[in-house]
């Protein structure tokens, strides 16, 4: 049996025309609307006339239907999901049999049911929160055992999750460690974790349970709206995302102030095709070996791919090199706009898990282990100033998880403690007594939220396997032919996600009763004037230029509405400096400004506000204000 649960605004079918001729009949021939409901789509297939699976399917819906509070269900006969279909007769019996245990088991809960046989006309608006898609598939345990969700994709995910390399990956061994600060490695069940040990804690708790649905919905996500920063897209696949201006100014500013580190490095940026033919033998190789949830589509008669990392093409386009060893280690680099993957529907949540995102990637090619350990370490410094000059601390916000092979620590113990000073806290380890993936080392930096679930931001691994697999090779001091070993690197992770950071560090701050911000250079408003009344809207006109000529994003709050309104609305909008024009300030240098962060009330001039806020941006990236410079003629985004 296969099930797809929508939770929508509403739903409209109305039955058309008998498609079998076991269609039921007496049915009411008109169009139905039902609000705020779930709608189930179900496909009953051979053998579902099992008692285990009904008990099964009850189950789910009565945790979905409580997830989400609703008290309201249609059950939608709906053959698409499946090609394995019952016969008419016993899928209709099977389906009153659903309807009759569903009214007996969820007492309170309105259950409706729409015509088996008949071609429909259907209308819906499905709910744009993470839980509002669900895809589940039951089948009988003594036979296959039950398959976890697939997603709302669950074609796909299928695919994967019975694939001989998912089923390869499930059964490898872990072994977990602490690897404190003089590079000792601790078994996790020995280590005792200090009070401030907390979020390294909460991370090995999240990587032991391997639980990544979410239950409820991270602050962050409340934030991104009311912030008129992003939202969900209903009209497209869940986990896309709409971004409105303020959001991607601030994505612009962050792809432009990692581009610009990743160049300093030395790493040479490229632009490379978001498909590719899944029949190409380098991939083939790939999905042979490693399990992955893409996006997969047809044209030409070709079979391609969505990527999901910028691996493929900047692999194919090292291949047709020609590298001399002089040439190492050669770094390129590309920011994806998008990469995609068909992450399950439970997993999605706001910025921090997302189906398409724009992820810095960084590879280099390096002559052997030794320059790639070097190289290594500069990636990781350079990660750390990413990170650190965005507004997410190594020290505070982040913990670090390495994993490697059992042969590479033992062979390695002198660099994995170079990495350990260099950190300077604890790291949660996974050691792995036999390579598995292409890679023998990998580090991520992760942020744990508010609700305790890890995500990984910067991330660098070392591969040994994909130069081969590819066939990109460098010319050696003797004029041989050499495989280069390949560092993968995203300095910052994915730009959502680091945005998603962000807006969770402040849900932190506003839970411990302190002032919520996001770093001023990526404030879309960095100044607000505000005169007190319309008789100085000159002035503060007079004065935008002046910023504006500063690279300082400026707008003015012209509307009729009480100056205390207005201030308290900017402080809404989490702007930084407010400053009120009026008299005085027409006639002199002297400005009125209100430090939100600081919570201060001072007087000073145009000229110290400027200084102050360009040592605060520094080098950081300008782009102009991302919308109308008079409040009055901004269309109302906030939520």
């Amino acid at each position: 049996m296969r099930i797809l649960q929508l939770h929508v605004d509403y739903v409209e079918y109305n039955p058309i025309n008998k498609e079998i001729k076991e269609a039921e009949s007496n049915i009411l021939k008109e169009k139905q609307r039902i609000d705020d409901t779930v709608v189930i789509l179900i496909s009953i297939e051979k053998n579902d006339n099992d008692e285990q699976i009904l008990k099964d399917f009850i189950k789910e819906v009565k945790i979905f239907i409580e997830k989400i509070k609703c008290n309201s269900i249609l059950l939608y006969p709906y053959s698409h999901l499946s090609s394995n279909l019952e016969s008419p007769i016993i899928a209709y019996n099977i389906l009153t049999k659903i309807e009759k245990e569903l009214n007996v088991n969820l007492k309170g809960i309105k259950i409706n049911r729409a015509p088996f046989g008949w071609t429909k006309e259907l209308n819906l608006k499905i709910k744009g929160h993470p839980l509002a898609e669900n895809s589940k598939t039951f089948v009988k345990k003594q036979e296959k055992g039950e398959r976890e969700d697939e997603g709302s994709n669950s074609e796909g995910n299928e695919l994967a999750s019975n694939s001989s390399a998912l089923v390869a990956e499930n059964s490898l061994q872990s072994f977990w460690y602490v690897l404190n600060t003089n590079g000792d490695l601790i078994p996790y069940s020995d280590y005792t974790f200090q009070k401030k040990e907390e979020n390294l804690n909460l991370l090995f708790n999240y990587e032991l349970s391997k639980k990544r649905t979410v239950d409820e919905q991270p602050p962050h996500v409340k934030l991104m709206k009311k912030l008129g920063i992003a939202d969900y897209e209903p009209a497209s696949d869940s986990g896309n995302m709409r971004f409105y201006p303020k959001g991607r100014l601030i994505k612009s500013l962050l792809e432009q102030f990692i581009t610009k580190k990743v160049s300093n490095y030395g790493g040479l940026e490229v632009e490379t095709p978001i498909m590719y033919d899944s029949h190409h033998a380098s991939m083939e190789s790939y999905f042979n070996r490693f399990p992955a949830r893409q996006y997969n589509l047809k044209s030409d008669q070709k079979e391609l791919f969505l990527r999901f990392a910028a691996c493929f093409g900047q692999f194919l386009m090292a291949k047709d090199f020609q590298i001399s060893y002089k040439n190492l280690p050669l770094k390129l680099y590309e920011l994806t706009r998008y990469s995609f993957r068909r992450e399950k529907s439970g997993e999605l949540v706001g910025l921090r898990r997302l189906r398409a995102f724009s992820m810095p990637d960084c590879h280099a090619f390096c002559k052997d282990m030794e320059q790639s350990k070097i190289e290594f370490m500069k990636r990781l410094d350079l990660s750390i100033s990413v990170v650190e000059e965005i507004g997410i601390s190594l020290s505070t916000d982040l913990e670090m998880a390495i994993r490697f092979t059992e042969d590479f620590y033992i062979n390695n113990k002198e660099f994995i403690k170079q990495i350990c000073q260099k950190i300077n806290k604890p790291i949660l380890v996974e050691m792995w007594k036999e390579r598995f993936f292409y890679f023998v080392l990998k580090w991520e930096f992760n942020y744990i939220d508010n609700l305790g679930k890890a995500s990984a931001l910067s991330t660098d691994q070392i591969d040994i396997e994909n130069a081969l697999r590819y066939g990109i090779t460098f010319i050696d001091e003797n004029g041989d032919k050499q495989n280069p070993i390949i560092l993968h690197n995203s300095p910052s992770g994915a730009i959502e996600r680091v945005i998603f950071a962000l807006l969770e560090k402040s849900a932190k701050l506003i839970k411990q009763g302190k002032t919520p911000f996001l770093p001023l250079w990526l404030m879309n408003t960095q100044i607000r004037l505000i005169p007190v009344n319309e008789n100085f809207i000159p002035k503060c006109t007079e004065i935008n230029r002046y910023f504006k000529a500063n690279n300082i994003r400026v707008d003015i709050d012209d509307r009729e509405e009480s100056l205390s309104k207005r201030i308290r609305e900017a402080e809404m909008e989490w702007i930084h400096y407010i400053v009120i024009i009026g008299e005085k300030e027409s006639s002199s240098n002297t400005i009125s400004i209100r430090d939100r962060i600081n919570k201060t009330n001072y007087e000073s001039t145009i000229d110290k506000l400027k200084e102050n806020i360009c040592n605060q941006i520094k080098d950081k990236p300008f782009l102009p204000i991302n919308l109308p410079e008079l409040i009055s003629t901004r269309p109302k985004i906030m939520n």
